[in-house]
């Protein structure tokens, strides 16, 4: 351990020490939903600023979230229920005496009250991206779910509805339902619905109404017009993740209720595990115990908030740290390019500065023009000073008392602080910034900024960013263009669209295009940085051939930096840059573009970079995550290159996937992962990602992705068929683009630690196959996957190890004992290769000795897994659990009651039939001998 690896040791036991010293309630700030007593405390529900104003919005919200509490009590066996809830209302809305917001922001929301933007649709729904058992991004309700009581006939109440979506959120569990697959052939050769439990009841239904099963089915595949129509009233009291608008369902399936051949997306990712298994284990349920019998949850309680004026200070680091790796000027170029372009017209700015004391440099000043935004460039610090010790409390102090001076008090402010010092006091001012009521952004310069700098973002709330000392790296420029207003209106952020930098060589060139789609356009600027001397020689040409030359932009010598912004809305297509460095010396030259959404009922496509966690330790992975996205809907096909950047050493580039294998756990959903291993060093990492996507790629799914809330159409009461009103489609109708898109988005930074000085023995294992499937074909089953790499999700792996059973029980709990498959023909493909093998199974399940104790003869399913083996031996996590039905005999298919009545009957006819004609034969014989012996006796009698 290194003499910094013991000062960041010692710091963060202090740090951690004083937190618990000064208030429990620190600990849970900035960390979202918290469980203590049973009750959930800090839920936040969010609406967006387009939604319009209706008076029963929030009373409708309060009353869905107060029957959720009691249904989410009786469900987990009296084990948690919601108790505090705060309501985010828009400042666009009419003020009602409503509680100033402090750090709650539309972007930290757990739920989201939104339109899909154009698009129609109601589906209640969860964005899930991290697997089984693993947290959700939010829940996401259409105000005319909320508000249109027709639709409960569909979704059942609110409430229920709720709590389905609240699983799939909190506790990763996903759905039981299969509208592409609604019916399967279970281990007796049974054709069955897919439902969970299997013990609710229903009948299938033809377009002319009930009709027998084997009428929908012809040749194992639903009759068009045929659907499984549920009995209104059920017996069955589960299952909520599967069916919650039925009354009679108010609990998860467990052990007892669970249907595991069910081809359902929770079998899929829980390894054929129960809903109730996966909450249970949960950490939820592992720190708390059931109430009381005697006792019950309170209602919830609700905070009405309100977003009030846009408050922003930047908070800017001026100590003699500031002159290395010309931090100082990279800081004047970014801060001036937030000032002049990012920061939203109508918020008020401040800035403050400190080295060992703070000062005030600009009290709030509120942005209406251009005039007021260079006003506030000019008060941009011009010089560090010749202290090196630094108080970044200090800073922070001067940077409320500029915000308070609005309204007395700083909630709902924005701090931007952007440090490069090692200051170990930080700690002091904790209890300042937990009771301040703002949100602080930390910036991280260098090496040497102190290591608990992000706890500050990580208390209240904020983004965190770090910026290494490169002269080519942007992320200075990057960090600022990701700082927003958080109110979630994307129609008035600015999206960046370019951000590239290069050390360009004398008499060299940095030429590149940018694609400008026709989402974007409103207020476009060009921004070019330089590092020394005069600016580099600037051709801009817009898609028509009109060209924008150095003279166009406009220049400022002191911060080197030229800016140039398109009057109207820049035009659609590919723009093309050109920037000669005319020096004799090397020059840093860097690009940023940003824009606005060109129209307002149309939103532009964008992306978001975040990470699994803040940080990890050497060797665990860090997963990287990119959503791309345009309004809600999932942009595919796109290619996206994350772009990481150690505190020393070059910068990584990984290409990201949406292809459901690896670290990316459901395909086509839009968000692209990766596994990112390749540490340097120990320290911060900043991440940007890059998003390109071509014209003549599809780009839009037509539905939403996550995990919905089942809509049913229709239900069977007292014998009579009654449909609701068809489920209104969310599909959109795929614009045309001639242009394709480009986008940056900066995904903020995380901590390494652990890693290894020098070189080390590999200790990266292939990663876990997520997406194994099984097939029945004829006497044989195909299996299909994924192929993960020697290192996770990178290289070849050695060989694979497949394992099968006829019981469910014994692969999941005991991998190394069940049957192994010969695999000696089968070697690994590179990584992200589409895997196929093929076996016969009969030639290790024939005979008694593999029957699982306890379980019926009847029962012909086999269930298989598979593992990865790298060249050292390391063995990957065993992978999901896929299941194939064997049918008896084997090379038969499923035979359904009516085949084998019409065969029955065949045979029987033909049978009576076959005595028949032999009766007619017989008597037929014996008349035709009677009548011979007559002609005989007559004859006999005339002679």
């Amino acid at each position: 351990m290194t003499h910094r690896d013991n000062e960041g040791l010692v710091c963060s036991l202090k740090f951690l020490i004083l937190l618990v010293a000064l208030s429990p309630e620190l600990l849970s700030l900035g960390a979202g939903v918290q469980l203590q007593d049973n009750g959930y405390d800090g839920l936040l529900v969010a609406i967006n600023p387009q939604v319009s104003e209706d008076q029963n919005l929030i009373p409708n919200i309060k009353k869905m979230i107060t029957e959720a509490s009691f249904c989410l009590f009786n469900a987990t066996k009296r084990r948690v229920f919601f108790r505090n809830i705060k309501i985010l209302i828009p400042a666009t809305w009419k003020a009602n005496n409503y509680s100033k917001a402090k750090q709650e922001s539309y972007e930290k929301a757990n739920v989201i009250v939104t339109d899909w933007y154009g698009a129609h649709g109601d589906d209640p729904y969860t964005l899930q991206y991290r697997g089984c058992g693993k947290e959700g991004k939010y829940i996401h309700f259409t105000p005319d779910f909320l508000l249109n009581d027709d639709l409960t006939a569909g979704y059942g109440s609110r409430g229920k509805v709720f709590v389905h979506e609240w699983a799939h959120l909190r506790w990763g569990v996903f759905d039981e339902y299969n509208n592409e697959k609604p019916f399967y052939i279970n281990g007796q050769n049974q054709i069955k619905v897919t439902r969970c439990s299997s013990d609710i009841t229903g009948i299938f239904v033809c377009e002319k109404g009930p009709c027998p099963q084997e009428n929908c089915i012809i040749s194992k595949l639903f009759k068009e017009g045929c659907m499984f129509i549920y009995n209104s009233t059920q017996n069955a009291t589960a299952s909520i993740m599967f069916m919650q608008s039925l009354s009679s369902v108010v609990e998860f399936c467990n052990a007892s209720t669970h249907n595991p051949e069910a081809p359902n997306l929770q079998n899929q990712m829980c390894s054929l595990r129960s809903a109730w298994d996966v909450i249970t284990d949960s950490a939820d349920f592992r720190h708390s115990s059931p109430m009381s019998e005697t006792k019950l949850p309170p209602p919830p309680t609700f905070s009405l908030l309100q977003a009030g004026d846009k408050v922003v200070c930047l908070v800017l680091d001026v100590s003699s740290k500031m002159a290395e790796a010309d931090r100082l000027l990279r800081l004047q170029q970014a801060a001036e390019f937030y000032l002049m372009q990012i920061v939203e017209i109508h918020t008020f700015v401040g800035i403050a500065s400190f080295n060992s004391k703070g000062e005030i440099r600009a009290q709030l000043h509120q942005i209406n023009n251009d005039d007021d935004r260079k006003l506030l460039v000019s008060y941009l610090p011009a010089t560090v000073s010749a202290e090196a010790e630094t108080s970044i409390c200090s800073g922070l102090k001067k940077g409320f008392e500029v915000v308070e001076k609005l309204n007395g008090k700083a909630h709902g402010s924005v701090m931007v602080l952007v440090t490069s010092g090692d200051d170990e006091h930080v700690a002091n001012c904790l209890l300042t910034v937990q009771s301040s009521g703002s949100t602080i952004h930390t910036i991280a310069l260098g090496s040497s900024a102190v290591e608990n700098l992000e706890e500050l973002s990580h208390l209240t709330g904020g983004l965190k960013f770090f910026v290494p000392d490169k002269s080519n790296s942007n992320s200075m420029i990057d960090a600022f263009s990701r700082i927003s207003s958080g109110t979630g209106d994307i129609f008035q952020q600015h999206i960046q669209l370019e951000s590239t930098g290069e050390n360009v060589q004398p008499h060299y060139q940095l030429k590149n295009t940018v694609t400008m789609d026709n989402s974007v356009g409103n207020d476009t600027a060009f921004l070019v940085t330089w590092q020394t001397s005069g600016p580099p020689e600037i051709v801009l040409a817009d898609p028509s051939g009109r060209k924008y030359y150095t003279d166009d932009f406009v220049t400022n010598l002191t911060l080197q930096t030229a800016r140039l912004r398109i009057p109207g809305t820049a035009k659609p297509g590919l723009w093309m840059y050109t920037l000669n460095n005319t020096h004799d010396s090397l020059q840093a030259l860097k690009v940023t573009v940003t824009s606005r959404a060109s129209r307002s009922a149309v939103p532009p496509a964008t992306v978001e970079a975040f990470v699994e966690r803040d940080s990890t330790r050497f060797p665990h992975p860090m997963m990287i995550y990119a959503n791309v996205r345009k309004g809600f809907y999932p942009i595919l096909n796109a290619t996206v290159t994350a772009t990481i950047e150690p505190e020393a050493g070059d910068p990584v580039m990984l290409k990201l996937f949406d292809d459901g294998a690896g670290a990316d756990v459901i395909k086509n959903d839009g968000i692209y992962s990766r596994y990112f291993f390749s540490f340097a060093v120990n320290g911060r990492y900043s991440l940007k990602v890059h998003v390109r996507h071509s014209p003549s790629m599809s780009s839009l799914t037509h539905s939403v992705p996550g995990s919905h809330a089942m809509y049913v159409p229709g239900y069977i009461a007292n014998g009579n068929i009654q449909m609701n009103a068809p489920r209104t489609s969310v599909g959109r109708s795929e614009e045309e683009q001639k242009w394709g898109f480009s986008r940056i988005s900066s995904g903020g930074s995380f901590s390494v630690l652990g890693v290894p000085a020098g070189p080390h023995t590999d200790v990266f294992p292939p990663c876990k196959i997520i997406d194994l499937e099984a097939v029945k074909v004829e006497d044989q089953v195909t299996l299909s996957w994924t192929a993960p790499g020697e290192d996770f999700d990178e290289g070849q792996a050695n060989s694979y190890e497949i394992r099968m059973s006829k019981s469910l029980q014994n692969i999941q709990d005991d991998f190394n004992n069940a049957i192994l498959v010969n695999t000696s023909k089968l070697t690994p493909q590179q990584a992200g290769t589409k895997e196929i093998f093929t076996f016969s199974p009969k030639l290790f399940t024939e005979g008694p000795k593999y029957q699982p104790e306890g379980e019926a003869q009847e029962n012909h399913r086999i269930y298989v897994a598979i593992r990865a083996i790298d060249r050292n031996s390391l063995k990957s996590a065993v992978s999901n659990i896929a299941q194939a039905s064997l049918f008896i005999p084997p090379n038969s298919a499923p035979v359904l009651a009516r085949d084998r009545l019409i065969l029955k009957g065949i045979l029987t006819a033909m049978g009576l039939i076959g005595i028949i004609c032999l009766t007619i034969v017989v008597t037929h014989c014996i008349l035709n001998k009677k009548k011979t012996a007559d002609n005989k006796e007559n004859g006999m009698k005339l002679l």
